[in-house]
């Protein structure tokens, strides 16, 4: 039996649908085209490093000679190294005093700077040039503050108070707090950038309702302001603890000549994978210290997609 032949309306639809599909598939076609380049360089400069990393952190490297795989070695050596859970304890320290400290900080500023009119950008414009500067300069600034008398303005200030003046940066407990202190305020303007920008983003009109039926204003800030600023609350806790989970620039140049001193009660594991790479050359061992590094700074990121993902 002859097929009917296709009628001419049919021939039509097809046609229309075959230039449809291939519309689609050439607009699939270019845009992978534009992304193939940065995907391709974020893979380079991210993954491939990574994936190195792990394959280090098994082997017993230091550059002078090829290196040799030694499987769980390095990881069993970072559990009996004493120094590693110091360093360890001294991160967590940054993470736990530095993130709520500038978050409250970085909010009440935000909070009350929200309601200023007059010189609003100027206000704003100054509290976010201390994360424009760079931090090695910020670092030297604040060094020269904490020196002691004759040097130092605030010991200076403390004994014309007649209080005694204090080691802060020669001192194993304060040491860790006075580097934290430049270290907070650097990062608070882009904190209070976002928190602004959060405030700004919830509706006015809940406002305008709440306060018809009665509330006060701290009523409204913890029922309302803070529920809303939920989002921008979770990114700013993972964005600052990444942060103060990798600080360096400020530990390194606070105290130059002994850099985490004194007697390692500042010093994080950032400076610890630095001192074992590119002082004592111990690749494979400064790799699996990189690796715990990686997966704390993973189980923080993952906790932000959690907490993310639950309702308001």
């Amino acid at each position: 039996m002859r097929e009917a032949p296709a009628t001419p309306g049919t021939e039509r639809g097809s046609a229309r649908l075959s230039d449809r599909l291939s519309l689609s598939t050439k607009r699939v076609l270019w845009a992978w085209l534009f992304l193939a380049v940065p995907v391709v360089f974020y893979g380079a400069i991210r993954f491939w490093p990574t994936a190195e990393a792990f394959w280090i952190s098994f082997t017993d490297w230091n550059l002078l000679r090829p290196a040799q795989f030694v499987g769980l070695d390095n990881y069993r050596r970072l559990i009996a190294d004493p120094l590693f859970w110091k360093v360890f304890a001294n991160t967590f320290l940054y993470l736990i005093l530095g993130t709520p400290v500038s978050l409250v900080l970085s909010f009440a500023i935000a909070y009350h700077l929200d309601r200023v009119r007059f010189m609003h950008g100027f206000l704003r414009a100054l509290y976010f040039l201390p994360f424009l500067t760079t931090a090695v300069a910020m670092a030297w600034v604040w060094r020269y503050f904490f020196q002691p008398v004759p040097i130092g303005p605030i010991n200076n200030l403390l004994s014309s108070l007649g209080l005694p003046a204090q080691p802060f940066l020669r001192s194993t407990l304060q040491a860790l707090p006075t580097i934290l202190i430049p270290a907070v305020w650097a990062g608070m303007g882009f904190q209070i950038i976002i928190f602004l920008a959060g405030l700004r983003a919830i509706p006015t009109s809940y406002y305008e309702a709440a306060r018809i039926d009665g509330l006060n204003e701290r009523a409204i800030l913890w029922r309302i302001t803070l529920p809303l600023l939920k989002p921008t609350l979770v990114f700013l806790v993972v964005f600052a603890s990444i942060g103060f989970l990798r600080i360096f620039d400020y530990v390194y140049n606070m105290n130059t000549n002994d850099p985490g001193g004194p007697l390692d009660s500042t010093k994080p594991l950032v400076i610890m994978i630095y001192q074992t790479a590119f002082k004592s050359y111990d690749i494979g061992y400064a790799s699996a210290q990189t690796v715990v590094l990686f997966l704390i700074l993973l189980a923080i990121s993952l906790l932000q997609l959690r907490l993310m993902r639950q309702p308001t």
